[in-house]
């Protein structure tokens, strides 16, 4: 939520966004990152892939001089007086990643600094997509599959989001569908979300100059906005975390204005800009994530994000989005829901966001906009990965780690426990300044493929009132990731981590042996 406001480029000579034809004053050279492709079958293949800084942190300059484009938030009058000359007129350029955007890897870790001071000024947070090669975007389908990825998220404090997602932009950048767009994915042109951001200065290869009004020192917007849809696989920091489908009535980018965008009306826009979220702090549960929690921010971890469909193949609805955790070895299975009136499931389905938006009062405007079927779509015509840290100038990050909206009552207002006054940019980019986020060993692949741990499982029992008042749990030691979830014909086992039981569940009943179906929720019953 509330991201496309947010995203900061630096404060003096850079201070620009995406050009769409191509500078020549800096090279650019994209940073390697190994990635992996995992099959139950033959384990993890390491992939040669690289990142690349989006478009609106660069610095956009004259095609015949190094004058700029755009400084501070006000466009350059003499070379932008309208869209259409701004796009002829402005080039973007390469990047310094290390030195001016704090971007660096390793291996496979990939590390983004909050602030980064450097010879003009200084940068605030960045935004990176994965490549396939120089010139596109790796895109992802994960239907009947699962992501996962290690993060270390402990110097990410109150009114930070270290943000993983897919976006469901075109592997070129839009130069296809745009001919004015000249730079491309080489220059991480093309950005879209589902909250339709109007503070990009180019969207379609045309500068978005026209009726830009300033909303920071760096920032601004302008009259149209770019839309798609969005999985949020996490947002995060040390406090709070959530994962959030969001998805849009468009397919692919699209180019939007005025009440399309969901301005000045939230929930006018061809998309869904809250999602159906599961923050287990807003679901009850106020034990499960944080510093010294049962999933512990202060060392790094594991994410799991499993795409269930109906039909167990990659051509099915998604039907369901699973998340676990590894932290030290040990599985953790994600936090049930403790809230009343809502399934006590610790998974994104449908029958679950009905519900919480009901309890919690929230418009339906998940469910107007598809849900998790229009989700599960896009997901078949594969997303770009994005990898991010930001600070919120809309809301500041209140809506992740704090009471939101201020005038809550009742269920759903408790997303985290940072208090009411933090997270205000100007304060978070001076007390946070060393603030950074890293991003490791991203895999994807068949479920059960792509990580490993001892198992355990816990059984929990709610009051009315929705508290905890009970909980068992048990472990038994595996090292095993190659297996596969089966949801065929009655007489199948199940094999490991597959689901086995639950209301409405229709597939195999009998583990596979040494397994148990082991109880979790009325709804969920697991392989164990």
């Amino acid at each position: 939520m509330f991201k496309s406001t947010a995203l900061l480029a630096l404060s003096t000579l850079f201070a620009s966004v995406s050009a769409q034809n191509v500078g020549t004053l800096t090279a650019e050279n994209h940073p390697a990152l190994t990635w992996y492709k995992c099959t139950t079958s033959g384990g993890c293949v390491a992939q040669a892939g690289k990142v690349v800084l989006d478009a609106n942190w660069r610095w956009l300059h004259s095609t015949t001089s190094s004058t700029n484009c755009y400084t501070g938030n006000t466009w350059n009058a003499s070379l932008c007086p309208n869209n259409d000359a701004c796009t002829t007129n402005c080039a973007l350029d390469g990047a310094d990643y290390s030195g001016t955007y704090g971007v660096t890897t390793s291996g496979n870790a990939l590390t983004l600094k909050f602030v980064t001071p450097n010879s003009n000024g200084k940068n605030v947070g960045s935004r990176l997509y994965l490549m396939k090669d120089d010139t596109s975007y790796e895109m992802f389908k994960v239907l009947n599959q699962e992501f996962t990825f290690d993060v270390d998220v402990s110097k990410l404090p109150c009114g930070l989001n270290g943000a993983v997602y897919f976006s469901e932009m075109q592997a070129d950048g839009g130069m296809a569908a745009n001919p004015t767009n000249k730079a491309g994915a080489k220059y991480g042109t093309g950005y879209c979300d589902s909250q339709c951001p109007r503070d990009l200065k180019f969207i379609a290869g045309k500068a978005n100059s026209e009726g830009w009004t300033g909303t920071s020192a760096n920032s601004g917007t302008g009259k149209y906005g770019a839309c798609c849809n969005e999985m949020d696989i996490w947002e995060a920091n040390s406090i709070s975390t959530a994962y959030t489908p969001h998805p849009c009535d468009p397919v692919g980018p699209y180019k939007c204005t005025g009440d399309e965008c969901g301005q000045p009306s939230r929930y006018s826009g061809v998309c869904d800009p809250d999602g159906c979220d599961f923050n287990p702090y807003r679901q009850g549960d106020k034990n499960f994530y944080g510093p010294g929690k049962t999933v512990n921010t202060t060392q790094k971890f594991t994410i799991v994000t499993q795409f269930i469909t109906d039909n167990g193949t990659a051509t099915g609805n998604l039907k369901e989005i699973r998340r676990l955790y590894v932290q030290n070895g040990v599985v953790i299975a994600n936090s049930v829901n403790q809230i009343p009136g809502i399934p006590a499931t610790n998974a994104i389905t449908d029958a679950y966001c009905d519900a919480q938006k009901s309890v919690f009062g929230d418009t339906t405007s998940f469910q107007n906009h598809g849900g998790l079927t229009v989700m599960g779509d896009s997901l078949k015509r594969g997303g770009v990965l994005v990898l991010s840290i930001w600070d919120d100038y809309a809301v500041n990050m209140h809506w992740l780690n704090s009471y939101f909206p201020p005038d809550c009552t009742g269920y759903g207002c408790e997303r985290g426990t940072c208090p009411a006054t933090s997270g205000v940019p100007a304060e978070v980019e001076v007390s946070a300044a060393s603030a950074s986020v890293t991003y490791s060993n991203i895999r994807v692949g068949d479920i059960g493929s792509t990580y490993s741990g001892s198992t355990s499982s816990t059984t929990t029992t709610r009051t009315s009132s929705g508290s905890t008042t009970s909980t068992t749990t048990t472990s038994r030691s595996t090292t095993t990731t190659t297996t596969t979830t089966t949801t065929t014909a009655n007489g199948a086992t199940q094999t490991r981590w597959g689901q086995c039981g639950g209301q409405d569940y229709t597939g195999p009943t009998n583990c596979e042996s040494p397994y148990t179906c082991t109880y979790s929720n009325p709804w969920y019953s697991q392989c164990l």
